[in-house]
């Protein structure tokens, strides 16, 4: 995370509502020869203490898990992001940098019962088939059974018992709000990342709700 104060001043409950809507992140452990990394989507229990998620069996991450114990794991969670160009400040002496946002959960990931996969499973796809309304939301019983059992021996659910919220949402705050504002607009129009329309509105309005 950006070591910048002005960058991290953000809650840990606006960190977690953003991580919570991405819904998608890296998830990272050390291996015996080295990090290992999956993207996975994840789900955020209510209480914000827990991720259910799942692995293909033969992932190399969900391999080097223990039976029955506990894993360093960091899972990092990125947003929009995009160039900036001097530029685009309309002020003098600046340098080029990129803006982002980003929140990091570390805590313990650990290989979860398999009875628990069908609610692991249910639970993700209800997260974001909510947000499709007024499309109907896909429930699994619209799979067969014995597509739904040979898919279910080939994933494995896991949970992350988080310890630590870490975010940097760098949009510009160490700048002077014209500055920064004239850069929201440009980002908009000519921004180089990704999502980059989320970003100009975020570089506009650092402070609004997820």
């Amino acid at each position: 995370m950006h070591p910048n104060p002005a960058f991290r001043d953000v809650a840990q409950e606006k960190a977690i509502a953003f991580a919570r809507q991405r819904g998608f992140g890296v998830l990272s452990i050390n291996g015996a020869d080295g990090p290992l990394s999956a993207h996975i989507p994840f789900v955020l229990t209510a209480d914000a203490r827990s991720i259910h998620a799942h692995l293909v069996a033969s992932n190399a991450l969900y391999r080097a898990l223990p039976v029955d114990q506990d894993t360093p794991a960091l899972l990092s969670v990125s947003g929009p992001d995009s160039y900036i160009s001097p530029d685009w400040y309309g002020v003098d002496d600046q340098v080029p940098t990129w803006n982002y946002i980003a929140v990091n959960l570390r805590g313990q990931v650990r290989r979860a019962s398999q009875d628990q996969l069908h609610d692991f499973l249910t639970e993700l796809s209800d997260a974001f088939e909510t947000r499709l309304a007024p499309k109907p939301v896909w429930k699994m019983d619209k799979v067969t059974p014995e597509v739904t059992a040979k898919m279910m021996r080939q994933i494995r659910p896991i949970s992350i018992e988080i310890s630590g919220v870490e975010s940097t949402f760098k949009l510009g705050q160490n700048k002077p709000v014209a500055a920064r504002l004239s850069a929201s607009g440009h980002v908009g129009e000519y921004g180089i990342g990704q999502e980059v329309r989320a970003l100009q509105s975020w570089m506009a309005d650092p402070e609004q709700p997820i």
